[in-house]
């Protein structure tokens, strides 16, 4: 055709395909992209073989692997093929013409769009609902092997006298096959359905039937099957009832039947099990009959049944005869949650004691002298000494200490001594220098123990240290001292390859060395390199030349980390702690085993359970379980971590527990046997301080057993809140300590109980926490008469706070920018009384650490604020004992003598002694800690001079100074 725009004529562009280099360039590009997708997952499962094959335990990443990849096929093939098969189904049953209408004629351009993809199109959609299906599935993996291994607990439920097992292990599969099978059924119903609409089978405008025969059959089939699976629901609902929890006004949370549960929920779902098998069959029968007519009113009477018998009667007998008269209703199944919920936890064997709260004891001396042995009363708070250790012990920037301090006990001389100790681990924000070379390669660890003995301060109020120095040196004698594996060490280290790294510094300079052990994964391939690089986010691994013949990457480094990594069945404990072990620093890490279908124990959420006053102040992570909440829990496993290599050893410490013995059948060779602990790794091991915190929570309302007094809830106690942090409950004390008629002290885990709503104690729990002795693990509660009123813990702390010579001493204290810190109020029990001690800390000056500088102490009433433990005591009980006593000002005043040579030492005690108050009062620490040096050396010139004049005279002349009056700070 002519140009008929007037303008200038051209060549025709034309569109076409791109050229060959463009195509090729393109595909390749799709191809590179496809690679770098591949390598990324592939990087990510190779490195995490790599780890466990590492750690030796390469097992339990196989099982979990090729559980979760049977678990993806076999229910996604399952799920594929249901909803396939029944599209499949649905397409061959289709009309062979169409009905004439405005419906059919639109849904034929649908027909004859889709038609060229059917194929293509089916397999997208099962593939996509059998992906999504096997995925879901995978998750299950500890559902299964619970399941397939699962171990008898030799323990019957109360209602349907079957084994716990078949609550914990068995019915959480059955559930889930049964949520599966719903799954499948109303998938492949939706898609069958979709499917005969579309080739004409069921009809919404169209004249004439609504549904061929054949589409009829085919989907009262499916709906059959959805209400047989409603059947097996309800069946299952039966037991399931023996586990559910509900809100239970007169306890709260509540786990188990109730009355209207086994007198209408439980006939209830027998009844509608049946019309569901009614229902199902009637559905069944349209393959014969053709007719949806019987179905229907089938399924609508158990609609109607359910709302009825499952909803209505249920709430009629709650209305009209439990409510009327509730306690006698519910009784028989309170004392059933009781004993199962008493037995869950491990409290069933608690030993409940009536305990006067007050002493009858006159001879005030012998009070005294049982003071010294009721218990190692620890002045030294490991959540509060971490910096003091820090200043005095850091020796480095690059070192730091955790928050919060550990406790453990150490034999010196035959002696058992409490003590506090910390490792000095890799702190990188105090590097010199951060770069990538620094952070991985140079600065890779920690060094040494520091340890304090628990119950004394010097002179100054410093801690006592048993083990101290870099290299650290002290009681524990040679052991394996750089720190690989600790709680601060987050990130990975490249050691072992031809960059050396910094071991530690001490006067002579810059000490260098090169990792030995055979932790961490080889970096000499690489495949392993390139795998690290991806994984990491860091291509330096790739090709830096820091990386040689040798390297090893060490990640995964935290114990707690280790431990869920090579047992991720067990619930971790929230404190690890370090101990010296033959030679080696080993992380000790207490591991539970859980399950929340225990029928009728109550459940708890762990998370909240172990949370304290600490945990909140510190920002700690709490402990939290597979499940959300739990109803059953053991200490089931110790483990270990070794501070240099990394080695991780479980070893099974609950040899009855039917839930570790399942989780060993899976696992099989994981956890070695409780023989393999040596002696020298059982004096360390203690009894875990967060299932402790667990089970004093439940023992708030289950230390009763009588189903009445429950009910009624006078007797519900509460953890009292921290009267020293005001951030939550306060946590269990370690303490070696002796209860009423034991001969010896224990070491034990304590803690204080209120009634519920008041600040006056209800009782005193306690723990035998030593490893290895026949009493360990023994709860016992020293239960106060609720008559009369016995001071708690908040009542104590406001004693002390308003007695108005304390409250004069602590202003002086608090003097210039001091702060005053109080430390852990400890309680024990002695002669029918309590005897509450708590150190008091003073951080002054330009100290930026916390100092013992007093310690108050309370019994009966009397309440004393002195420089050191055994003064407290000597003016509580009134009595001199072997140190000077108290004048009535509460201030030392030195013994007099006749000796001139001990006269003029004492004289100079009291100037020392003057000087230092009046330093303390100015809040010069530098001349109090002077004063206190001075006021140490005359008393021992005048216990020298006296002892001297002693041994001349052939007898004691009495009043000379004794050793603990040498340090203001001793405890």
């Amino acid at each position: 055709m002519p140009d008929r725009g007037g303008g200038p004529t051209g060549p025709r562009i034309r569109v076409g395909r791109p050229s060959r280099r463009v195509r090729t360039l393109l595909m390749t590009l799709g191809v590179l992209a496809v690679l770098a997708m591949a390598f990324v997952m592939f990087a990510g499962f190779w490195t995490d073989w790599l780890w466990y094959r590492s750690v030796h335990y390469s097992s339990v990443f196989t099982t979990t692997l090729w559980t979760k990849i049977g678990l993806f096929f076999v229910f996604g093939l399952l799920m594929a093929l249901s909803v396939g098969v029944n599209i499949w189904l649905a397409h061959r049953l289709r009309p062979p013409l169409s009905a004439m209408s405005m419906e059919q004629q639109s849904l034929d351009r649908y027909r004859m769009g889709i038609a060229p993809y059917k194929t293509w199109l089916l397999l997208g959609i099962t593939s996509l609902v059998g992906l999504i299906a096997g995925a879901s599935a995978s998750g299950q993996w500890r559902t299964w092997l619970m399941w397939v291994n699962g171990v008898p607990f030799h323990q019957k439920d109360p209602q349907f006298h079957l084994d716990v097992a078949f609550y914990a292990f068995d019915l959480p599969w059955y559930r889930f096959l049964l949520g599966f099978g719903f799954a499948a059924a109303v998938l492949s119903l939706i898609a069958a359905a979709l499917t005969h609409y579309l080739y004409g089978g069921l009809r919404i405008t169209s004249p004439g039937a609504r549904a061929t025969g054949a589409a009829t059959g085919h989907l009262s089939v499916l709906l059959g099957i959805f209400v047989a699976l409603k059947a097996v629901a309800y069946w299952l609902d039966r037991y399931g009832l023996a586990v559910k929890s509900s809100d239970f006004k007169a306890t709260g949370n509540w786990t188990g039947l109730r009355y209207v549960d086994a007198n209408a929920y439980l006939p209830a779902k027998t009844i509608l099990f049946c019309i569901a098998v009614i229902c199902a069959l009637l559905f069944f029968a349209t393959l014969w009959r053709r007719t949806w007519q019987l179905p229907v009113i089938g399924f609508g009477l158990m609609v109607l049944s359910a709302i009825l018998i499952g909803g209505l009667y249920p709430a009629i007998v709650q209305k009209f005869q439990v409510q009327p008269n509730e306690q006698a209703k519910e009784a028989p199944y309170v004392e059933k949650n009781l004993k199962a919920t008493r037995e869950a936890y491990g409290i069933d064997g608690t030993k409940v004691t009536d305990y006067p709260g007050t002493s009858n004891t006159k001879d005030k001396a012998a009070l005294r002298d049982d003071a010294n042995t009721a218990a190692s009363l620890r002045l030294m708070d490991p959540n509060i000494v971490s910096p003091t250790f820090q200043q005095l012990q850091q020796v480095r920037n690059y070192y730091g200490f955790p928050s919060n301090l550990d406790v453990d006990r150490y034999t010196k001389d035959g002696k058992a001594q409490d003590t506090v100790i910390g490792l000095r681990e890799l702190n990188l924000q105090g590097i010199p220098k951060n770069n990538w070379i620094n952070d991985h390669f140079r600065y890779t660890h920690g060094y040494g123990v520091v340890a304090a003995k628990g119950t004394t301060a010097d002179s100054e109020g410093r801690p006592v240290f048993t083990e101290y120095n870099l290299p650290s040196k002290g009681d524990l004698g040679t052991y394996q001292q750089q720190i690989y594996y600790g709680e601060k060490t987050t990130q990975y280290s490249i050691v072992g390859g031809p960059q050396k790294e910094i071991d530690y510094s001490d006067d002579s300079g810059e000490k260098t060395t090169s990792y030995k052990g055979n932790s961490g994964v080889s970096l000499s391939s690489p495949i392993n390199r390139a795998a690290y690089a991806v994984a990491f986010g860091e291509p330096q691994i790739l090709y830096s030349g820091a990386i040689g013949e040798g390297s090893r990457i060490l990640y995964n480094r935290t114990p707690k980390e280790r431990v869920e990594a090579v047992a991720p069945w067990l619930t971790i404990d929230g404190d690890a702690y370090p101990a010296v072990v033959d030679g080696k620093i080993q992380w000790i890490v207490d591991a539970y085993t859980t399950t929340n279908g225990y029928p009728y124990a109550s459940r708890t959420t762990l998370g909240d359970t172990t949370a304290d006053s600490l945990t909140a102040a510190n920002n700690q992570r709490a402990v939290v379980a597979q499940q959300n909440q739990v109803n059953y829990i053991r200490n089931s496993v110790k483990a270990t971590v070794d501070a240099y290599t990394g080695e991780v050893k479980l070893y099974q410490w609950d040899t009855k527990d039917p839930v570790l013995k399942t989780w060993m059948k899976a696992f099989p060779n994981t956890v070695k046997s409780k023989d393999s602990i040596s002696p020298s790794l059982m004096d360390h091991l203690r009894y875990p301080q967060d299932l402790f915190k667990v089970q004093r929570e439940l023992l708030t309302r289950y230390h009763v057993k009588d189903a009445q007094t429950f009910l009624s809830g006078s007797e519900v106690w509460q953890v009292p809140d921290d009267p020293t942090n005001k951030s939550g409950p306060v946590p269990p004390y370690y303490l070696s300590m002796k209860l009423p008629g034991e001969t010896a002290q224990s070491f034990s885990l304590t803690t204080t109980m209120t009634p519920n709503g008041r600040d006056n104690l209800s009782a005193f729990v306690s723990v035998n926490a030593e490893a290895g002795m026949p009493g360990y693990g023994k709860i016992s509660i020293l239960k106060l008469p609720t008559g009369r009123t016995v001071d708690g813990p908040k009542r104590v702390q406001s004693q002390f706070n308003s007695e108005p010579s304390i409250a004069e001493s602590i202003r002086l204290l608090k003097g210039g920018d001091s702060d005053i810190e109080y430390g852990n109020l400890l309680t024990v029990p002695l002669d029918g009384g309590l005897l509450y001690v708590e150190p008091v800390y003073v951080r002054g000056g330009d100290l930026k650490y916390p100092l013992l500088r007093k310690v108050l102490v309370t019994y009966g009433g009397s309440t004393a604020f002195e420089d050191t433990l055994d003064k407290a005591l000597n003016k509580v009980f009134g009595a001199e004992g072997s140190t000077t006593p108290p004048s009535d000002d509460g201030t030392t005043k030195p013994p007099t003598s006749s000796n001139p040579t001990v006269q003029e030492a004492l004289k100079d005690a009291q100037k020392a002694f003057d000087q230092g108050q009046e330093a303390l009062k100015k809040g010069d620490w530098p001349a109090y800690g002077q004063a206190q040096k001075d006021l140490e050396d005359a008393l021992k010139r005048a216990e020298d001079a006296q002892t001297k004049a002693d041994k001349t005279s052939g007898g004691s002349a009495g009043g000379s100074s004794k050793s603990s009056d040498k340090s203001s700070g001793s405890g």
